[in-house]
């Protein structure tokens, strides 16, 4: 068998990728990446029928798991108070003041607010192994030091999805799964710590596109277990409802790890992503302006009530999704209007019953507890069974009236240009006209681009055809303006990225995710 191969170089890899640990990741390679890749071709081959007319829908052979009951084995009780939770890349400042922040839980993220360059991945681990032990510190350069507080938020981590490769880290000459990896070190490393305090390993699972994928998941957890001497469930998971095919299959999704799953959460703008890119090639499906696809409309809604629903019934925690805005220093004005859809937001979840929510920066989780708090009568809102809701799948799959503008193309064209240009540079959580956007944002504008480019009746309100031509003269004159703005390696950088939305935005077919297209540029 092909020895372990590592193509890369890192500060700290050593102390990391120890001889035993590579050894546990190769096991957990060979065990489980062909059912990987099976699991990944299906997603093409059920994309492929619903370009050929299909429609998204509930399973047939799976009706029982829906209908009959059945509960999940239990809430942890480090985890049965959820009602703010802050999201952030592994960067060793971010993970202390996440931890720090009054929130109850920190997600950290090795997905799409990370730009996994080897330096960023080797260093996340190593700074998550620090925060689990308790003695992460950073000081900033400028006199500034930072350490965790008394009462540090839990700490939950997300991996990868699965379609994500790690080209620096070989086994049997192919490159790892990005989420075996993240999942593995973590593990690896920190099980012990995490034995001694009596907690559980916390896991968020991103862009699930099958029951099949979370009984993969599962099979890991459960083997990684076994391997490592822990009691069964030891490993907790949430799982991100963020892919339109995932909210059909919401039951079954809990069913496959009702061993270990602790809830479910709407991952609202890879959501908004996944319904374009599954319905892209029909037109009756399309989209307008991102600002006008609130989670008060439409397919939004029905998901987010169905999640609720459909959590409570298994006894598990239904979240609620991102604000993305972040406080706006400099204008009152506009920092109270942010603040107010913030607000506003938050109130449309606790009060349809969802047991918490996330946010992107420490400023709104004043604005989003209070909401909560003004709702909740104990922990979490479990007993708020909304048996009302009937939800069916022509609403899951109902598309949002409104308009597509001049403002709306020319946003989506800037955001994408200043998004990917950071991850080249190697940010993928960046602020971007006082909202906090990261791949999932950036895949909306470059995935609206596509389908407005491909369709005739996608128009903009003035009449004018969404063609190749506007596309690239608005793009040529945005890209002049932002990088007359910027310093050479930030030029550099939006040259590229223009290269790059390029690519994506006018492929004959549509590119899956953008970050295995950018991947190769940053290796």
């Amino acid at each position: 068998m092909n020895p372990i191969t590592i193509t890369a170089e890192a500060p700290g890899q050593t102390e990391l990728l120890t001889e035993e640990a590579l050894a546990f990741i190769a096991e957990l390679v060979r065990t489980f990446k062909p059912e990987r890749d099976r699991l990944l071709a299906q997603r093409q081959e059920r994309q492929a029928e619903l370009d050929a007319g299909a429609l998204p829908d509930f399973l047939p052979e799976t009706k029982a798991v829906r209908e009959t009951d059945w509960q999940i084995a239990g809430l942890a009780p480090e985890a049965v108070d959820r009602r703010i939770e802050i999201t952030g890349p592994v960067d060793r400042k971010m993970i202390i003041n996440a931890l720090n922040s009054g929130a109850q839980v920190f997600m950290a993220d090795f997905e799409d607010s990370l730009a996994p360059s080897w330096e960023n991945v080797i260093a996340g681990q190593a700074n998550l192994r620090d925060a689990v032990a308790g003695s992460i510190e950073f000081d900033d350069g400028a006199g500034k030091h930072y350490r965790l507080g008394p009462e540090p938020a839990l700490l939950m981590v997300r991996p990868r999805g699965w379609h994500l490769p790690e080209a620096h880290l070989r086994v049997d000459d192919e490159p790892v799964p990005g989420a075996l990896l993240d999942f593995g070190l973590f593990l690896f490393h920190n099980h012990a710590e995490l034995v001694r305090r009596g907690a559980h390993a916390f896991f968020y699972l991103p862009k699930l596109e099958h029951y099949l994928e979370a009984r993969l998941w599962n099979e890991v957890m459960a083997w990684s277990e076994r391997r490592l001497g822990l009691a069964t469930g030891f490993a907790k998971v949430t799982v991100l409802i963020e892919t339109l095919p995932a909210a059909f299959q919401m039951h079954e999704i809990l069913y496959e790890l009702r061993d270990r799953i602790q809830g479910l959460n709407c991952g609202r703008w890879d959501y908004i992503f996944s319904y374009i890119k599954s319905l892209r090639s029909k037109p009756e499906y399309l989209l307008p302006d991102r600002a006008q696809v609130t989670m008060d409309k439409g397919f939004l809604k029905a998901y987010s009530l169905l999640l609720i629903q459909t959590c409570h019934r298994r006894g598990a925690m239904a979240m609620g999704g991102m604000a993305a805005q972040i406080p706006i220093r400099n204008d009152e004005r506009a920092n109270r209007e942010a603040l107010d859809k913030v607000r506003a937001d938050k109130s449309r979840e606790a009060g349809d019953g969802h047991d918490g929510t996330w946010i992107a920066h420490p400023g709104l989780q004043a604005i989003a507890r209070a909401e909560f708090d003004r709702v909740l009568e104990g922990p979490n809102q479990l007993h708020v069974l909304r048996e009302d809701v009937h939800v069916s799948a022509a609403d899951l799959l109902r598309p949002i009236e409104g308009t597509i503008t001049e403002a709306g193309l020319r946003g989506n064209i800037r955001v994408a240009l200043l998004y990917l240009s950071a991850w080249l540079g190697g940010n993928g959580c960046v602020p971007i006209d006082h909202l906090m956007e990261d791949a999932a944002t950036a895949e909306i504008a470059r995935a609206q681009l596509w389908q407005w480019i491909r369709h005739p009746q996608a128009r903009l309100e003035d009449g004018r055809k969404i063609d190749v031509a506007l596309y690239e003269s608005l793009r040529d004159e945005i890209l002049v303006g932002l990088a007359d703005a910027a310093n050479p390696q930030q030029a550099m950088l939006l040259v590229q990225a223009a290269g790059l939305l390029g690519r994506l935005t006018l492929a004959d077919d549509f590119v899956p995710f953008l970050t295995l297209d950018a991947y190769p540029i940053i290796c």
